[in-house]
């Protein structure tokens, strides 16, 4: 086998290794690129094409992250990852361990964790890589990983997301949801809401978003029944499917173009968290992105009686 088609098996891997350091696809993307110009320069065959690619997109991942954290700093409003439809990389014996590890939640919760520990929490726990090779990709002593591995695993474990185990449940219930809020049905959505639901949007400054995090089932509510059919009347669709391995929907305008992601945390029977996604940055990577201010300015416009909106 030539290194292309290595390199190409072991593609998938890779890119989930780095989105789960940065966080973001088109990031990821660059450094599996660039994992690949330096596997094509080196002049000698390692003896382990997996082991050396993911020691490399590691490294590589890690360095781009520390110039990342800065950037992150200064963002406008909440920072949510890049939304992710689908995982390149399965593992039907792990496979519901790496979903919940590309959520939402527990990409924010390494985003608490140094870039060292993260890479070595990502390769450890989500990928069951050795001491050995995760002392290779990251430059440090096996003691020195098992330490950032214990650093990383405390803080992770203190916040950890859990999630509806019963995945079928879980769907059917996000499927309810979606049908409610395109109905505007006030009750429905409050029955399939946690007492204490968050409502949390990540615009970049650059869309129409919310000013502050909506908190509590009535208010979240009330706020989806006032919107959504109005997004229905002007020919917004989504559909419904994973988003970062949890349920959620990806939101196009009357031409297809992508509006928002949003992803649910579900859990004991109702939705805890909802996460919004609507920077156009972000969305690229799933199309042509919609013009969110003039979806806004059109939804508005649909509340009013038709005698009293422009022509």
């Amino acid at each position: 086998m030539g290194r292309t088609e290595e390199f190409e098996g072991l593609r998938p891997l890779l890119f989930s290794i780095a989105y789960r350091i940065l966080g973001s696809v088109s990031e990821a993307e660059d450094a599996v690129q660039e994992t690949w110009l330096r596997w094509e320069a080196a002049a000698t065959e390692p003896d382990s094409a997996k082991a050396y690619l993911s020691s490399v997109v590691t490294r590589v991942s890690i360095d781009v992250l520390k110039s990342a954290r800065v950037r992150r700093e200064a963002y406008v409003g909440p920072w949510f990852p890049e939304p992710l439809l689908t995982d390149p990389y399965q593992d039907p014996e792990r496979s519901a361990e790496l979903a919940d590890s590309l959520s939402m939640a527990a990409l924010l919760l390494l985003e608490r964790l140094s870039p060292l520990e993260r890479a070595v929490f990502v390769l450890r726990e989500v990928f069951a890589f050795g001491f050995p090779e995760i002392a290779s990709a990251v430059g440090r002593s096996e003691a020195a990983c098992r330490q950032l591995a214990v650093r990383a695993r405390r803080h992770m474990d203190a916040g950890r997301p859990r999630f509806e185990a019963d995945r079928r449940e879980r769907d059917a219930l996000a499927e309810r949801f979606f049908d409610a809020l395109r109905e505007g049905d006030v009750d429905s959505l409050r029955e399939l809401l946690a007492a204490d639901v968050s409502l949390v949007g990540d615009g970049g400054g650059k869309t129409p978003q919310l000013a502050r995090t909506v908190m509590g089932a009535d208010n979240v509510a009330r706020l989806f029944a006032s919107y959504f059919p109005r997004l229905v009347r002007i020919d917004v669709t989504w559909e419904a499917g994973e988003v970062n391995g949890q349920p959620g929907a990806v939101f196009r305008d009357r031409d297809g173009r992508v509006l928002t992601a949003m992803a649910l945390d579900v859990l004991d029977g109702q939705i805890q968290t909802i996460r919004s996604v609507t920077n156009p940055d972000k969305l690229g990577h799933m199309g042509p992105v919609a013009d969110a201010w003039a979806v806004t300015r059109e939804a508005n416009e649909a509340r009013r009686p038709p005698s009293d909106r422009k022509n």
